[in-house]
């Protein structure tokens, strides 16, 4: 048989049809450069299906060449569409994260930078030795500071703008600064002290620790705060509610919900104190971290001790060996410690999506929402399988990052530049994936009713307390009797109750344990999650909640 040939399977019900590129090319696609692969049709040898092959090439190609037109006629549209975004962060969860952006967003980086190259020439204006930028009086003072809190969005397309002619994005800024000063009598007699003596690192890399702090203080940590939260609610609210372990997907010592919810709050809390304590580092110490151009200018100032004071200036922590960049350790641990918790939260909505299967929870529905296009009946746990999604898609960025960046090439390459301009998506990712477990956490209810059933058909383990008693009082082999009694076999509660009757035990020992079901058999559960929230708050050594 030939390839584009008709034939009749032997499997199916229906006539088939293959397509392959060969060589002739078709009128029908408008140029190479939208065709990149040159691809054509045969010419068809079985004249009994040449006629609907043709309406569908035909066909295809229109479709193709009409939306080809349309991007090419709206182009400029479809730049500034949501629809037309790379990243679905900045397309269809915009709203989601949109946060992040006065601080993680190109325009964050441009004015932070600013912000920077204006507290660097403050500072040198109160530098005894530097007389040639004298104390700036009040009136210049805030000209340059409302230069900072005015920083628009026109501003950063004029920076860009300039950027245009430079292509550099650090030197845009330093221009841009200039440009603005011009009109003020006092500022513009020191224009050249704007990013005097530095490298372009100087200014980026406190800028982007700028950047992660207030994302982290404003935006991220806030809402991981109110995750936790949640789950430490549904710890509290369920902590008497006995639920069926399973180990190893099997039937275990039963616990309680809320006691599980505790462990992930619990553990989610530690993560986030480790995040919250890492130290944002920054340098301020010239082309190769040494100081050499400023000595150059001004051997007789203390230039490490004014670079220490500046850095902390900015409610930053000091680094100062550095080759030209700040070396980017504290980034790494940052991102590893972020996507430690990224990892336990996706334990988290696994464990809850499989309760849901369980049906141990029920979700409430939407008016309108529809679970499956075609079966009518579903309630789907989307929220934790998008939080799920979204914690890998973040992990795979903030796992690259912290293992890249504290790797550079002698004093330095440029490989960290392009790779720090996706901090964004990682936390972009992750924030996106902790709301969506908060919207999931919202619609769940508990189903008693599954948690009694599982728990009435598994008799079999009372085997553990049965077992641990007899050890006590000295009753040979109580292990492997109840290995005997209950491996491999359905366990009811009469044949507990006769296997403890007959027990060579303590009356009250007896007693106590005819009296234990598998609703009852939860050791301290229940009071271990009603103390989350005291055993969170003395783990991080404050009062959060």
């Amino acid at each position: 048989m030939e390839l584009g040939t008709c034939f009749n399977a032997s499997n199916v019900n229906q006539t088939m049809f293959l397509l392959v590129p060969i060589t002739q090319k078709s009128n029908y696609l408008p140029s190479s450069s939208l065709n990149p692969f040159n691809f054509s049709f045969p010419t068809l040898k079985n004249n009994s299906c040449r006629a609907l092959a043709k309406g569908s090439i035909v066909s295809s190609l229109k479709t193709q060449e009409k939306v080809t037109e349309m991007s090419s006629d709206h182009s400029q549209d479809l730049e500034l569409s949501s629809l037309s975004a790379l990243c679905p962060l900045d397309g269809r969860y915009w709203g989601k994260v949109k946060e992040l952006a006065p601080f993680m967003s190109e325009f964050g980086l441009i004015r932070f930078r600013i912000l920077v190259e204006i507290k660097w020439l403050l500072k040198m204006s109160q530098i005894h030795e530097i007389s040639e930028v004298p104390n700036f009086s009040e009136g210049a003072q805030t000209f340059l500071q409302d230069l900072i809190d005015e920083f628009s969005m026109n501003d950063a397309l004029e920076v860009k703008k300039i950027e245009r002619v430079t292509n550099h994005d650090v030197k845009a800024v330093e221009y841009f600064l200039k440009q603005r000063c011009q009109s003020h009598p006092e500022i513009v007699k020191v224009l050249e002290f704007f990013h005097f003596a530095c490298t372009s690192e100087d200014i980026n890399n406190l800028a982007h620790a700028l950047m992660l702090k207030g994302a982290l203080n404003t935006v991220i940590l806030p809402v991981m705060d109110e995750l936790i939260r949640a789950i430490c609610d549904m710890a509290t609210k369920y902590s008497s509610v006995p639920m069926l372990s399973r180990t190893h997907g099997q039937p275990a010592s039963p616990t309680t919900l809320g006691k599980e919810m505790a462990i992930f709050a619990y553990r989610l809390s530690r993560e986030r104190k480790e995040i919250s304590q890492i130290e944002m580092l920054g340098k301020f110490a010239g082309a190769v971290g040494n100081y050499n151009a400023h000595v150059a200018a001004y051997p007789e100032v203390n230039w490490p001790q004014i670079a220490e004071e500046f850095v902390m200036s900015l409610g930053l922590k000091f680094n100062p060996y550095v080759p030209q960049i700040e070396t980017h350790d504290y980034m790494a641990k940052l991102f590893h410690s972020i996507v430690q918790f990224n990892n336990i939260l996706v334990d988290f909505d696994r464990d809850v999506w499989g309760y849901i299967s369980l049906g141990y929870f029920k979700q409430t529905t939407k008016a309108g929402e529809i679970g499956s296009s075609t079966m009518p009946h579903k309630v789907n746990p989307i929220d934790f399988e998008n939080s799920e999604g979204n914690l890998g898609v973040a992990n795979g960025n903030l796992s690259h990052l912290s293992t890249k960046l504290p790797i550079s090439r002698w004093q330095r390459d440029l490989t960290d530049s392009t790779v720090l301009r996706n901090m964004g998506v990682g936390l972009g990712h992750s924030l996106l994936a902790y709301r969506s477990a908060l919207q999931g956490i919202q619609k769940l209810q508990v189903n008693e009713a599954a948690l009694t059933e599982d728990l009435d058909k598994c008799w079999e383990v009372l085997a553990e307390p049965i077992q641990t008693v007899m050890r006590r009082y000295g009753v040979p082999e109580p292990y492997e009797k109840l290995k005997a009694l209950t491996r491999g076999r359905t366990v009811t509660k009469e044949i507990c109750r006769e296997f403890i009757q007959k027990l060579d035990i303590p009356a009250d020992a007896k007693t106590a344990l005819l009296n234990l079901t598998p609703h009852t058999y939860i050791g301290t559960a229940a009071e271990l999650a009603k103390n989350i929230n005291e055993a969170i708050n003395l783990e991080n050594g404050a009062q959060i909640f």
